[in-house]
């Protein structure tokens, strides 16, 4: 808004790159292309940007029209007398444009013109704040006047000229305040005019296209030195002599990818290739590159095809000549380094080409999908980077001149490291490997791989090639693009997300034709992609990664003004330069302190501020200090956008009003229950973003005012029952996730009739409280052609207040646009559907939800979906048939086959479901169906008896629970295919009899709940020679499941399971383990005894995990079987035959778990991980009470162990422990044994110990030592227990007589995390030590407690701070 105001008032500023180089960069000044409107013209004249949309205020009487927004300001410039100020500056900044291209041509060279650009565009930010400070007083000025116009009080105005308002005391102090800093600015820019001239800066220069000449390739190559192209090379050989479907004698094939990535090389290769001299008569190569200049490019074509030096007068004779020479001539033509992407440019070129023979090729080399897509190439040939194997190899051939690191060993690990930072870019594995080409030493390539030149790309001369598609951006793409280094490496970028951070920044402008900002800004994301700065997620190929040496390129460009404060760096280190950044970013930390963001006080002028992470889990949870939020926030009165999502933040300030600058607000997956109201004070907010809040209940009722505003995203909000009113008067919204239809008085569905705009997903709540199918005709969904995802629900009480023939009218007037793509409908209670579900019009549906639909008898024809791909039916109570009329008729399918792109068909709670037939299609004219069908899912359907489908040959996952075994029967028939079955309280299955025989590609096997199962086949043997590919076997809550097989002898170690689970089977009495087995967990089977592992010494160990739990009656005799001796990972708990343990073996081991064993007394010392040097990491014996020694006099030699637990052993050697240690230990778990912990003395833990949790029971700690304590004591063996100062988190538990800690947590100056569980005597915390947690629980603590409750208790003011913070009881 304010740049466009700019050149309203008659100045002009150009928000573009004003350095196109280097590793700085600025936006500029001057609109380009924008026509200078003198200001004597701009009073009462029409703006030349769109008029704003309609508002609705809350007075239902009252419609407003928020229109004019550039002249209002315009007005209120005059009204407050700074209107000349603002003339002033257009001839200033008109001199500053007129140099801007001779210093960004010069400020490489001369440190005093960077140094002006720097000062030019933190400048033009400040100009930018200041008319957007202007449009937003306008705004809020004239919605207070349309407000005020519609209450009483309106009489008044009728007296009381509008301009009298202007006179009011706030009034008078802003325009006061305004023109203070347009002075300020004003002397800013006349300075700069002064510099402009002493810097001798020439008005005079063009703007030329590209920084520099790129060098010229030949089609010479060394075939020797290149490596990993080979598949490359075969594809494109096979597409290069292949006679393709083309009708033209000319096919082009395009070979896309970054700069750098090989490109020109494979295309050399090509052009070498024999068989491809021997195949075209004619060959010619033409570096590009720069200039697309016709008559140039079409004379070396002919030069190298026709050997001649030849002068001709125009192009025409040029063309002549050249269709003569290829005329009937098959050849082959190689442009290399194309960037046009002008089709006149190009249809000019090729003309000539097409008097060449029938199989001419033409080859062509880009960085854009965009310049393939507009010469029509047959095919765009991806690129991909050099895998890590074969970027090693080429590094190694440029540093040592070998092919591989065999006869330099000790370089490999370095090399590696240089290799991975590289990123299997070749040009940048190339250049640093001539780097080290001279030195051979460690020193120098450790030297290399941790040098500041990873983090500093201009100067490693790594990024030519990348930097000069940076270059060829134009200004509002560069931008764009900086704004990305914001972002961490790996992370997965979605547009949309990226398009509105890029709008709030006010990079996208809505154009005068009906392009929306978003739009734009999509082309912009596409255009960015296709020019390969974006590439696709390998794991969503929706979304988008940048590759590392891209993000090293934006972050070497944007350092000036952009910040990513990262979990290693301090951000007191950046203390000089906060003033300058603009835009910060910051990763997530799982607690954020704030002493980190207290020195952005200082970054008083940022515009962003963003939580960001390159990868979330679902359980994953931030704690942010509520200081940021009431402290630090309120000072960055600029910021344009916030977003902290995924943090654990329960309150938002109602200081968040002030920043009246705002555009985009994203509280998403936050612990708020609500906005404050003075988020309707946001006027410019364009997003508001609060989707997976769950505890969110309820929206601010001022949100009406958020005339702006145009992305609401309420998705995931299971407690917001209500929508605020006068949403329906935000026109300009395009997404509006969820509305909830209220009664008489709050939102109707008639007020999305005006919400023309909205794009994306819809989810319509409570459509039973809509009285008729004319208000519902009114939403107008039909019209909403931006709608992809719609999901309409009605009340899930189907009671006598529901109208059948109502909801069916109702429904039937919401038809969507057919280019909708997910339908979701949810308990309707119409008898049937309309027409429209399922109609064939909608040829973009690619997912479908009908649930609930209990009064219909039937499912609506949607086999003709041409594209639907997943469908699920969920609690249609009332069908009880289902036939081939889900199918339709052949007539009506794509090609005569029902559901052509279904992959995913599932069935769930149909109560009332009885029979599946669709095998009567032939006589109703159907053809084939489910060509696709990868996935069925049956769920709870018990009346389901008759399952007659034709073959589904491509279905691979099969779900059967809560049916009868006949409905398994019949299911696992229709596919040889299926790879993963699962079977969940089958009724009537007590063998897999005649299902057994449809396993054979069966590799993943689950059965659960099935209690009538005794045996899972007859035969073993015959079970061995079926499942030749099952890899898993899942047995779980079998409860009468006795045996695997009932004629089981000693063949089921032939079964070749790799994973078998055997969970909550208690009937099972044995198991004999396969001799491939990698993996077993048996849990709470109590009737098994026998455990049989192969006894063959011949056969090599596979077993990797034993895991059993709960096996009261299972001997013990297994664990002298050598079979055993390959364990990783072996636990053993509540298995009370466990006595003891055998000697030397299971040396392994990497985790080792006893707990629950009462009956073990002895862990021996040479054996389970425990000899010295070996690769024990965990090790855990918890609960085992006549256990009297463990092997601890070996724990200094565990260098591998990392965490240990030794708890709840009440036997345990008095002598135990004695300070002595795993040295790299790093957690420890540790109390209940016999020697009390007041006997402990010091302990000498390793320094590497951060974690410790403490149990207290019987320990007779009052407190603990101090380090005091122990330099003034003689006898360090009598003192309390000394706790180590390597802490980072401590825990107490059970501590009954412990009193105090002010002393004794005092010298723990690393402590970040402290947790207290039911200590009821303590009484204090020490003070200094507070202020620097992340993280303070206190539990069933009552005296401690009361000191740290919330507001009130002593101890609050310091602990206020504290991310993450609990207290209870």
């Amino acid at each position: 808004m304010a740049n466009k105001l700019i050149s309203e008032m008659g100045l002009q500023i150009d928000w573009e790159y004003i350095r196109c180089s280097g590793y700085k960069y600025c936006k500029g000044v001057a609109y380009a292309g924008k026509k200078v409107t003198p200001c004597s013209e701009l009073v009462g004249s029409k703006p030349v940007s769109p008029k704003p949309p309609n508002v609705t205020s809350p007075n239902n009487r009252c419609r407003h029209q928020i229109s004019n927004k550039e002249s209002s300001v315009i007005v209120l410039a005059l009204s407050e007398g700074i209107f000349s100020e603002l003339q002033k500056w257009n001839s200033t900044l008109s001199q500053i444009q007129a140099v801007i291209v001779d210093a960004g041509q010069k400020h490489l060279r001369e440190i005093a013109v960077q140094l002006w650009l720097n000062k030019l565009q933190y400048l033009a930010y400040e100009i930018d704040d200041v008319l957007d400070d202007l449009t937003t007083e306008a705004m809020q000025r004239q919605l207070k006047e349309e407000s005020y116009a519609c209450t009483s009080a309106s009489k008044l105005s009728k007296i009381i000229p509008a301009w009298c308002t202007n006179f009011a005391p706030r009034n008078i102090v802003y325009g006061r305040k305004m023109s203070s800093k347009l002075d300020e600015i004003t002397t800013k820019l006349r300075h700069l005019v002064e510099e402009k001239n002493i810097l001798g800066l020439n008005s005079n220069v063009e703007r030329s296209n590209r920084a520099s000449r790129r060098l010229e390739e030949t089609s010479l190559v060394d075939v020797s030195g290149i490596v990993g192209r080979e598949g490359d090379k075969d594809a494109l050989l096979r597409n290069l002599l292949g006679n393709d479907s083309c009708s033209e004698n000319v096919s082009i094939l395009s070979i896309v990818g970054l700069g750098g990535i090989g490109k020109t090389t494979l295309a050399q290769v090509l052009y070498k290739e024999k068989k491809v001299k021997d195949h075209f008569e004619l060959m010619a190569w033409v570096s590009v590159s720069d200039e697309f200049d016709v008559f140039n490019i079409s004379k070396a074509i002919l030069q190298a095809v026709g050997g001649e030096d030849k002068m001709f007068a125009n192009l025409n004779l040029l063309q002549v000549a050249l269709t003569e020479k290829l005329l009937k001539k098959r050849f082959l033509l190689v442009l290399d380094d194309v960037w046009n992407e002008d089709y006149k440019e190009w249809e000019l070129l090729q003309r000539p080409f097409l008097a060449g023979a029938f199989g001419s090729k033409i080859i062509v080399t880009t960085r854009k999908t965009t310049v393939a897509s507009m010469m029509d190439s047959v095919q765009a040939y991806p690129l991909k980077l050099l895998s890590n194997e074969e970027a090693l190899s080429l590094f190694s051939q440029h540093a040592l001149g070998k092919q591989n690191f065999d006869s330099h060993p000790t370089l490999k690990l370095h090399g590696e490291g240089i290799m991975k930072k590289c990123g299997g870019l070749p040009l940048a594995l190339i250049a640093v490997g001539r780097v080290l080409r001279t030195k051979q030493n460690d020193e120098e390539w450790e030297e290399l791989l941790n040098s500041e030149i990873w983090n500093f790309q201009s100067e490693s001369k790594i990024l030519p090639a990348l930097r000069l598609s940076y270059y060829d951006l134009p200004p509002h793409l560069k931008q764009m693009f900086a704004y990305c280094s914001l972002f961490p490496k790996d992370y997965v970028f979605q547009n949309d997300e990226l398009v509105l951070l890029w709008m709030a920044e006010g990079f996208l402008y809505e154009s005068k034709g009906s392009k929306s900002m978003e739009n734009l800004g999509r082309e912009c994301f596409e255009e960015l992609k296709s020019r390969s700065f974006f590439q696709p997620s390998s794991n969503d190929k929706s979304r988008c990664t940048m590759h590392d040496l891209i993000n090293d390129l934006a972050m070497s460009i944007a350092r000036e003004f952009f910040f990513t404060l990262d979990d290693k760096m301090n951000v007191y280190d950046k203390i000089g330069a906060l003033e300058k950044f603009h835009h910060l970013s910051f990763i997530r930390q799982e607690y954020g302190v704030y002493r980190k963001f207290k020195a952005l006080e200082r970054a008083s002028r940022l515009r962003s501020f963003l939580a960001v992470s390159v990868t979330l889990d679902a359980w994953q949870s931030f704690s942010l200090s509520n200081k940021v939020l009431f402290e630090l926030l309120p000072q960055l009165r600029f910021l344009r956008v916030l977003s902290l999502t995924n943090y654990s933040i329960t309150e938002v300030p109602q200081s968040i009003g002030s920043l009246k600058h705002m555009r985009y607000l994203n509280f998403s997956k936050t612990n708020i229950t609500c906005l404050p109201e003075q988020v309707g004070d946001l006027y410019n907010l364009q997003s508001l973003l609060v989707s997976g809040c769950v505890s969110l209940s309820s929206l601010p009722e001022s949100c009406w005012k958020l005339i702006n505003l145009r992305h609401l995203d309420i998705n995931d909000t299971p407690r917001l029952t209500k929508m605020p009113f006068g949403i329906g008067g935000l026109t300009s919204l395009q997404t509006l996730s969820k509305v909830i239809i209220a009664g008489a008085n709050g939102f109707k569905i008639s007020d999305l009739k005006g919400l023309s705009h909205l794009q994306g997903q819809l989810s319509i709540k409570g459509l039973q409280k809509v009285p008729n199918a004319i208000q519902a005709k009114e939403a107008n969904l039909l019209q909403k052609k931006g709608l992809c995802d719609l999901e309409t629900e009605w009340s899930d009480v189907l009671d006598d207040s529901r109208n059948e023939i109502n909801d069916y009218e109702v429904l039937e007037v919401l038809r969507p646009h057919d280019k909708l793509k997910s339908l979701k409908i949810l308990y309707y209670m119409g008898m049937e559907f309309p027409s429209w579900v399922g109609d064939a019009s909608f040829g973009c549906l690619t997912q479908l939800t009908l649930r609930g639909c209990k009064s219909c008898t039937c499912l609506p024809t949607l086999g003709h979906l041409r594209s639907l791909q997943k469908l699920f039916i969920e609690s249609m109570s009332g069908l009880k048939r289902l036939g081939s009329e889900l199918l339709g008729h052949a007539d009506s399918f794509c090609h005569g086959i029902a559901f052509p792109s279904l992959e995913l068909l599932e069935f769930k709670d149909m109560q009332g479901w009885e029979i599946w037939s669709t095998n009567d299609g032939g006589k109703d004219g159907t053809g084939g169906s489910f060509p696709c069908l990868r996935k069925i899912c049956i769920r709870n359907c018990p009346k389901l008896a008759v399952v007659a489908i034709e073959s589904i040959p491509s279905l691979q996952v099969l779900y059967i629970r809560g049916c009868s075994v006949a409905v398994l029967r019949s299911m696992v028939g229709v596919s040889p295919s299926i790879l993963r079955l699962t079977m969940v309280n089958v009724e009537g299955l007590t063998q897999l009899h005649g299902i057994l025989e449809h396993l054979r590609a069966v590799e993943y096997l689950c059965v659960r709940e099935c209690d009538e199962l005794r045996y899972l086949w007859e035969s073993t043997s015959d079970a061995c020679k079926i499942l030749v590919n099952l890899y898993d076997l899942k047995l779980v809550s079998c409860q009468q499941l006795v045996s695997l097989g009932e004629k089981e002898v000693d063949l089921g170690i032939s079964l070749k399971s790799v994973n078998v689970v055997l969970y909550d089977c208690p009937g099972l009495v044995s198991y004999n383990c396969p001799n491939s087995i990698e993996k077993l967990v048996i849990h709470d089977c109590d009737s098994a005894t026998s455990l049989t592992f192969p006894a063959r010494h011949d056969l090599p160990s596979t077993m990797k995990i034993l895991d059993i739990m709960s096996s009261h009656n299972l001997e013990v005799s297994w664990l002298f079987n050598s079979f055993l001796s390959s364990l990783e990972y072996l636990s053993i708990d509540e298995v009370p035959n466990l006595r003891s343990f055998p000697e030397g073996c299971l040396v392994h081991l990497t985790r080792l778990t006893i707990c629950g064993c009462d009956n073990i007394e002895l862990i021996p010392g040479d054996g389970f991980g425990f000899l010295p040097h070996l690769c024990l990491r965990y090790l855990h014996i918890n609960n085992c009470k006549n256990l009297k020694s463990f092997p601890y006099v070996h724990l200094q030699s565990l260098t591998s162990l990392e965490e240990l637990l030794i708890n709840d052993c009440p036997s345990m050697d008095y002598s135990f422990p004695c300070g002595l240690w795993p040295p790299n230990l790093s957690k420890l778990v540790i109390g209940g044994l016999k020697k009390p912990m007041s006997e402990w003395g010091l302990q000498n833990f390793p320094t590497s110990l951060d974690k410790l949790y403490i149990q207290g029971q019987n320990s007779g700690v009052v407190s603990f030592a101090t380090a005091e304590d122990v330099w003034n004591s003689s006898n360090t063996s009598s003192l309390p227990f000394l706790l180590p100062s390597s802490l980072t988190f401590i825990q107490f538990r059970d501590f009954m007589d412990l009193e105090s800690l002010s002393e004794g947590l005092r010298h723990l100056i690393c402590l970040e995390e402290l947790v207290i569980r039911s200590c009821p005597k303590l009484g204090d915390l020490p003070e200094t030590l507070l202020p620097l947690l992340s993280c303070l629980l206190v539990i069933s603590c009552p005296k401690l407690g009361k000191k740290c409750r919330n507001r009130k208790g002593n101890y609050w003011p310091i602990i206020s701070q504290i991310p993450s913070l609990r207290v209870h009881g």
